[in-house]
């Protein structure tokens, strides 16, 4: 089969050696002599025109040079298109692409691009929002609209701002259900995730998959803070939680298929890493095999 690439990247995203990103992805395909063609994302997100491109042009590859928020965006519009999807990652803390096992490095990730293999990957809906890794609602929620509101970015900034948002950090009341249990908490947040990472190798979820169907629920409760807080560091850095209905030491961890969270405190809500805006209650399902992507 003829394969035919469109790259999708953002044309500030930057330099790597001193040479433009849109020649370093035209050496690569020139290289291996594969077709391909380029275009800019969009600051508006309107990616409405790209299923047409694909069909008219016959695109089989639609590779996303960006970070989750891009690649959650531009998949959302074209996930029932008969393409594979792939990464270059270039965001703050690319977690899909590290779940994957896609590097960060620029030629490595370009060889999986061009050599690697397709593989069904699941997704959810969040109140019909399409989510290609992890949403959250509280606090770091509230640290990715801070984020979205930096002209500057990067890993460094999104630590400053977790660390800003710290010192007024609250709980919010929700009330998680499913077929599985029902829950009432206080929570400094929630997390949904399909990936085990929150980004930059830190695991929120290891017991996640990409493609087992099942999404993982974190809520971190109302408790010691100080003591919550360095569990949570221990838990996320080492992959240690354990996935049950038993509330450990503030800590609550389950999987399911399908969930409601009702949102009584208006807490502030994120779609992987992009600031939304928050909902009374959230549906929550999973998509299973969503669509392509392109792994090691």
């Amino acid at each position: 089969m003829h394969r035919r690439f469109i790259f999708l990247f953002n044309p500030r995203s930057g330099v790597q050696k001193g040479i433009s990103l849109h020649q370093l992805i035209s050496d690569c395909c020139n290289k291996a002599g594969v077709d391909f063609c380029i275009e800019h994302s969009r600051a508006d997100a309107d990616y409405s025109w790209l299923k047409e491109k694909i069909t008219d042009e016959k695109i089989t590859d639609v590779v996303i040079a960006g970070g989750d928020g891009t690649v959650s965006t531009i998949t959302a519009a074209i996930r029932n298109m008969p393409v594979n999807i792939g990464i270059i990652p270039r965001g703050s803390g690319n977690g899909l692409a590290l779940a994957a096992g896609i590097p960060t490095d620029f030629n490595k990730a370009m060889d999986v691009v061009l050599n690697g293999k397709p593989q069904p990957i699941d997704a959810f809906l969040i109140n019909e929002h399409f989510s290609c890794m992890l949403s959250g609602i509280g606090f770091d929620a509230q640290v990715a609209h801070d984020f979205d509101r930096q002209q500057k970015r990067g890993f460094s900034k999104y630590i400053q701002l977790t660390l800003k948002n710290l010192f007024r950090m609250r709980t919010y009341r929700f009330t998680l259900h499913s077929k599985e249990t029902d829950l009432q908490l206080k929570a400094y947040f929630i997390s949904i995730a399909n990936s085990n990472q929150f980004g930059n190798q830190f695991t929120i979820a290891p017991q996640a998959s990409l493609q087992d169907g099942k999404l993982d629920i974190v809520a971190v409760e109302k408790a010691n803070i100080v003591f919550v807080l360095i569990r949570i560091l221990w838990h996320i850095r080492f992959g240690t939680f354990t996935a049950d209905f038993r509330k450990r030491h503030g800590i609550t961890y389950f999987q399911t298929d399908e969930l409601v969270i009702s949102n009584t405190d208006d807490a502030p809500f994120h779609i992987d890493g992009d600031g939304k805006t928050t909902a009374a209650s959230f549906h929550v399902k999973v998509l299973p095999a969503a669509y392509s992507l392109l792994m090691p």
